[in-house]
């Protein structure tokens, strides 16, 4: 089995900070945390993992897994001589770290999963989705994706970083991307959350369609110690919607378990 590729951007941050690595979602790149990364490297040291095909990362040519992904990461930050993380990740890349708690219980401190869901949709949704970009490339999807992505009057707000991340989509990789809505069509750890032991957050836009506010709570009711918060002005890329306060929620939650491990540990 060779592990689907990825690419994790050099982390940023104060020398010896913990490791905080960022997951985008599908169809976007490690442009999705740009504008939320300077508060957050202020404090951490962070990475961001694109998926592949997606943005620095290598196309895949064979199927693989959510779980692979995951294991992809763990590798990833094991070269960089890490043994443990924090992790926060948008969507499939919430996903991802969802995986990453099970497949790799010991790496995660605690974990952010945003705007995603234990399963993330009808499999057969993902098997059509596959099917088109392959027919009609990603670029078939920017209409849709637009409207799906951001919350009203984002792309207004913020047209550099929607703008740039509708590029992303149509930049990633055709085959890629249809095999990761394959790996998504398998996708389904609802019965797992209860193995799951470190921190995790639940992040919700709410103005999310895709993954509303229900979805989320099912991960911080299953998870052993979960938690669960909306945020007003964003829809389904909340790094992109509202930096700002997506950057402060991580900052809190990250911020308490890293105080709380040093207390314990006094």
């Amino acid at each position: 089995m060779t592990t689907p590729p990825i690419a994790l951007t050099d982390p940023v941050g104060p020398d010896g900070a913990p490791l905080l690595v960022l997951g985008a979602s599908l169809g976007t790149s490690s442009v999705l945390w740009e504008d939320a990364l300077p508060a957050l490297a202020a404090r951490y040291r962070v990475a961001v993992a694109d998926l592949p095909g997606h943005g620095a990362a290598a196309p895949a040519r064979e199927p693989f897994t959510i779980g692979e992904i995951a294991d992809a990461v763990a590798e990833a930050v094991a070269q960089l001589g890490e043994r443990r993380v924090l992790y926060a990740g948008v969507s499939l890349g919430g996903a991802v770290g969802l995986e990453l708690m099970l497949r790799h219980p010991d790496l995660v401190r605690a974990a952010a999963i945003i705007a995603s869901g234990a399963e993330l949709g009808a499999p057969q949704g993902w098997i059509d989705r596959a099917a088109q970009v392959r027919a009609q490339s990603t670029s078939s999807l920017i209409i849709q994706s637009a409207q799906r992505w951001f919350a009203p009057g984002s792309i207004e707000r913020n047209p550099v970083i929607t703008g740039r991340l509708l590029h992303a989509l149509q930049g990633a990789d055709d085959e890629s991307y249809a095999l990761c809505c394959e790996a998504l069509a398998q996708y389904d750890v609802r019965e797992r959350l209860g193995d799951i032991a470190v921190p995790v957050l639940a992040v919700w836009g709410a103005h999310d369609a895709v993954t509303p506010e229900e979805s989320l709570r099912v991960i911080a009711e299953g998870v052993r110690d979960g938690r669960a918060v909306g945020l007003a002005e964003a829809s389904h890329l909340p790094p992109a919607d509202d930096a700002a306060e997506t950057a402060a929620v991580l900052l809190r939650f990250f911020d308490e378990v890293t105080k709380g491990e040093t207390d314990a540990a006094a």
